[in-house]
């Protein structure tokens, strides 16, 4: 489930580039959550009327969950798709994989404590995005940093999708996030964009594919893929999708990647696999916790108690 939603977003990043085009940004997500909201609204309805129900869930969760989770996308899903103005699809795939970094980090604030190679994977991350998007006078476009600002919204959407999605119904779940991504995404789009019908019906085949493919498709399988992995495995599984978006932007739109930002994709990728890997199997942790102390020295005093027995 998680490796196919990473397919879909890959090619999603060509599908976003290429519908700005013909609209900006805001009406881009708007359209987009409106046609996801309503493609899972008419799949609630049909597993309603089949009686494919799942089980029940506490609304108040529900909703709640779905109101926070539909305010952190819409500022990922925003700050990304303004920053692919002026970044390629290739390069904002593989800024926004970061987030496979930045959940074991983030992973600290849950108490959860990564084991040091870790911290290597993220200094490895950071060369690579020097390669990848800092230029001679050591500046960033400003559609990069956009991209890297959206990275840190989707590695907290990815822990509250660990959080939320065992508790409640995902496909109602993802209907209401979508929905609030298309409201609070509209706002904008009228203060600013004011479209116009023919631009959005000439840019309907990458919002189609954004809305139905990426939205009613992928999240539901992240969601759903995210019940039986762990936030770490899941965005690992998850980052493939930067190989995606830069393939499919080779192949469909001709965009091209120098040696030094290929170089500094490989490097992200690295990082990626890195922080990964199973460094506590291989080689362990060197540091005993604190709650450890009293358990090996209740071990070892009953070792001790009982060579004492044997010698007697």
């Amino acid at each position: 489930m998680l490796l196919s939603a990473s397919l879909i977003w890959g090619v999603a990043f060509v599908a976003q580039s290429a519908g700005m085009q013909y609209v900006g940004p805001y009406t881009f997500t708007a359209t987009r959550s409106v046609l996801a909201a309503l493609g899972l609204g008419i799949l609630i309805l049909i597993l309603d009327k089949t009686g494919m129900k799942s089980k029940n869930t506490d609304k108040k969760v529900l909703w709640r969950a779905g109101i926070i989770l539909g305010v952190v996308m819409t500022i990922a899903s925003n700050l990304q798709q303004v920053g692919l103005l002026t970044t390629s699809a290739g390069k904002a795939g593989f800024i926004t994989s970061l987030y496979i970094v930045l959940v074991p980090m983030f992973g600290l604030f849950l108490k959860r404590r990564p084991h040091p190679m870790t911290w290597i994977s993220v200094l490895i991350a950071l060369v690579g995005l020097y390669f990848l998007s800092i230029r001679g006078d050591f500046t960033m476009s400003q559609g990069d940093l956009l991209v890297l600002a959206s990275a840190l919204a989707f590695t907290v959407q990815i822990l509250l999708v660990d959080h939320y999605s065992p508790k409640v119904d995902i496909i109602r779940l993802n209907c209401i996030q979508f929905s609030v991504m298309a409201i609070l995404s509209a706002i904008p789009m009228m203060i600013l964009e004011q479209p116009k019908m023919p631009a959005i019906s000439d840019a309907w085949l990458t919002i189609v594919y954004a809305g139905l493919f990426s939205g009613c498709g992928a999240y539901t399988l992240q969601m759903m893929g995210q019940r039986r992995v762990e936030p770490a495995t899941a965005s690992l599984l998850l980052s493939p999708e930067n190989v995606f978006s830069a393939l499919a932007g080779w192949v469909i739109l001709g965009q091209t990647l120098s040696l030094r930002e290929l170089f500094g994709c490989a490097l992200v990728f690295a990082a990626i696999i890195s922080s990964q890997l199973p460094w506590r199997k291989w080689f362990g942790s060197r540091a005993i916790s604190s709650e450890a102390i009293p358990v090996l020295a209740a071990e070892i005093e009953a070792v001790q108690a009982e060579a004492i027995q044997s010698e007697i």
